[in-house]
């Protein structure tokens, strides 16, 4: 079983590697938006639907079963690896083959080559999945943290001098291209597996039993995300398209970074823990407490201050996307008990329930996309919020018989940290009363807010708070020894 150590270890590589990506991503992409304007993020958006779809395919639910799976070695690793690979290839087949007809749905004749040459991103994939799996499996996060930063600091320099140099969408085509390429490479450097000549039918047959259900889910939970889009994309222009994503992107890049942290190493040391229901159930306890403790605040303070925040680094045009950001900031600020709760199922062997859970999920939220999606779309937004909550209350409730941890339990244990960022959001909100400059307002309102929720969190003695100074003193007096 992974000591607390290891955990705590890895999480925090995990969460500096996601840090320093979103970061430098962050930059990146506001002085490419500044640069390049609404038009070319729109266009964007609609190829990315395409690929991500097809990218669900590239890991086929096999990589979460190769971290699920005890005692998987050599023959699992390579078999997933060849198999994957040439799914690869025949995902990018398809995809070639398509793209002159979604040209034409969406009457942009551009969209042909441009789906032909980010879709190159699919064999690149299908390449690096099992070294991904590899290093989850094994806690290798530090090596994953080399990789990955090495490939988005050379995709951001490639990013920056195209978009200057005239090169429009293609600057963004080629930022995503290089980015997954040179971190692959990186990764198969830093991460000395390889695979072995064997391939195994029965493997491939016993890791697809449980993954096939989760690659299910995956594509689920991948079309219903994109499908907004899709019908954004189609039914409203360009700019509406760029302004939602715009609104979703930023959000995300904060949420990610805690929750993708949490996400990879919850399941494979849960997995590690699985016959015992109890070890499991703290687990997903304290990463309920502890990622809502860091989540709701940071995602209540963007809320708040993101008109100010939008103006500032990427100007007047992108106003529009405001409502939206504000939208997703109260969407994503729940995600911790989603990844807990799935985490949790899944270690537990419990794929089935995840792939009911799925369509449960997604057959409400299709309803309320059904009643919005001819309305407007920030109707289609607010539909998305109302299917996230309702999502929290569906995900949790495997888990009571699981782990005998209700949702009524978890919004328990949640309550301190929303009502202290209820209260520390409104103080802030506050200060935009007193009509200061962009730039003063956010200079006053970020230390203000750290300021009334660390005081917040001492003066009502909140759990979190303290559990999060006692493991960071605890790790500053591990490194000093």
């Amino acid at each position: 079983m992974s000591t607390n150590k290891n955990v705590v270890t890895n999480f925090a590589w995990r969460l500096f590697e996601r840090c320093g990506v979103q970061l430098v991503t962050l930059i990146v992409q506001i002085v490419l938006a500044r640069k390049l304007g609404t038009g070319p993020y729109g266009i964007v958006a609609i190829i990315t639907i395409f690929t991500t779809i097809m990218q669900v395919f590239v890991d086929s639910g096999l990589g979460n079963a190769l971290i699920q799976k005890k005692n998987s070695d050599d023959t699992d690793f390579s078999t997933v690896f060849y198999f994957n690979i040439v799914v690869g290839i025949a995902l990018y087949g398809i995809m070639f083959i398509i793209s002159p007809f979604i040209a034409r749905f969406y009457e942009m004749p551009e969209l042909t080559i441009l789906l032909r040459v980010q879709s190159l991103m699919l064999i690149v994939a299908s390449v690096r999945n099992v070294q991904q799996a590899y290093v989850s499996r094994n806690m290798l996060f530090k090596r994953f943290f080399i990789a990955t930063v090495g490939g988005t600091l050379g995709a951001a320099v490639v990013g920056i001098v195209m978009a200057y140099s005239g090169f429009g969408v293609w600057a963004l085509i080629a930022q995503n291209l290089f980015n997954i390429t040179v971190s692959t490479l990186l990764l198969w450097i830093v991460v000395k597996w390889r695979p072995k000549k064997v391939f195994s039918v029965e493997r491939l047959k016993g890791l697809f039993k449980f993954g096939w259900k989760l690659l299910v889910s995956a594509l689920i939970d991948t079309l219903y995300n994109d499908l907004r889009q899709l019908v954004i994309g189609k039914e409203y222009s360009k700019d509406d398209l760029a302004f939602y994503n715009q609104g979703k992107k930023y959000p995300y890049f904060i949420i990610s970074n805690i929750n993708t942290a949490i996400d990879s190493v919850l399941l494979p040391t849960m997995s590690d823990a699985q016959s015992d229901p109890s070890v499991v159930k703290r687990m997903t306890r304290r990463a309920i407490k502890t990622g809502t403790y860091i989540m709701m605040p940071i995602m209540a303070g963007f809320a708040v201050c993101a008109e100010s925040v939008i103006d500032l680094i990427l100007g007047e045009e992108w106003l529009p996307c405001v409502p939206f950001l504000r939208i997703f900031c109260i969407t994503y600020a729940f995600y911790p008990i989603h990844t807990a709760n799935l985490n949790a199922i899944k270690a537990m062997g419990r794929s089935d329930l995840f792939l009911v859970l799925e369509i449960l999920k997604k057959a409400v939220g299709v309803i309320l996309l059904l009643l919005t999606m001819f309305h407007s779309v920030m109707a289609m937004a607010y539909s998305l919020l109302i299917s996230t909550l309702l999502s929290s209350i569906i995900n949790s409730f495997p888990n009571k018989k699981l782990l005998g941890y209700s949702y009524f339990e978890q919004i328990k244990d949640m309550l301190p940290q929303i009502f202290l960022s209820v209260v520390m959001g409104a103080a802030v909100y506050a200060l935009k009363l007193l009509d200061f400059s962009s730039v003063v307002t956010l200079c006053i309102q970020i230390p203000l807010g750290v300021i009334i929720y660390v005081l917040g969190s001492v003066v009502f003695r909140i759990e979190s708070f303290n559990y999060i100074l006692s493991t960071a003193k605890s790790m500053l007096r591990r490194k000093s020894k």
